[in-house]
């Protein structure tokens, strides 16, 4: 097992359960569009890629649609959604556990900077992170290669440095591969055990506790 001393950690889904926040944020933007949509299953796909290109993938926009529907689902999130969220159980004392074994912690989320900063803030994790890394708001920097690879090069570390990606979707396990490091997929989150078995992590974790084990050196105390 490997004693990683860099871990980076995706948002939604992975430190926040943002499900109903985002989901009605989306209903909101479709409505604007006479949509009307209350397939759950179907709007959490939208949790975790670039909401441009989910606009694009599950409804048929084009480009100017998407750019509108954009705008429309940060009326309600900016105002409501953002805040209609949770840290799921256990990050809390994870994340504090983390930094008294001296790890460096990171973010890189395909969320917008500005609203990722806001959530960090109102959850009063800011302050644990060494860098955290988002998309642009005009939905440049969306890729999650790019972003890992951004906080990456935000911060000093050795060659040596054992790194580590910690994601719910496949494209956190992707964005780990293209920066030829390790990932953790961890199920509790919004993708599917299908996705993510395809997207081939180095390990597969169930819960926040097995999480902890993982990153957390065996004989060292933990707070869970």
């Amino acid at each position: 097992m490997k004693n990683y001393h860099i871990i980076i950690f995706d948002l939604d889904g992975t430190l926040t359960d943002s499900q109903d926040g985002i989901i009605k944020s989306i209903q909101y933007a479709l409505s604007r569009f006479y949509i009307e949509e209350n397939e759950t299953e179907k709007l959490r796909k939208f949790i975790g890629p670039p909401l441009r290109d989910s606009f694009k993938r599950h409804f048929g926009f084009d480009d100017e649609m998407a750019e509108k529907a954009v705008e429309y689902y940060r009326e309600y999130f900016g105002d409501k959604g953002i805040y209609e969220n949770r840290l799921y159980g256990n990050i809390p004392e994870l994340i504090q556990d983390l930094k008294c074994h001296e790890k460096r912690l990171l973010i890189a989320s395909t969320k917008a900077s500005f609203y990722m900063e806001k959530v960090l803030r109102h959850f009063s994790l800011d302050g644990y992170f060494e860098s955290a890394v988002g998309s642009n708001m005009d939905g440049t920097m969306s890729n999650k290669g790019d972003i890992i690879r951004k906080a990456l090069q935000s911060i000093n570390y050795d060659s040596g440095d054992s790194i580590v990606m910690v994601g719910d979707r496949g494209l956190d396990i992707e964005g780990a591969k293209k920066n030829r490091i390790d990932s953790i997929a961890v199920t509790y989150g919004y993708g599917s055990i299908d996705e993510l078995n395809e997207a081939g992590p180095d390990f597969i974790v169930e819960n926040v506790n097995e999480l902890g084990r993982l990153l957390i050196p065996a004989g060292h105390d933990k707070i869970i």
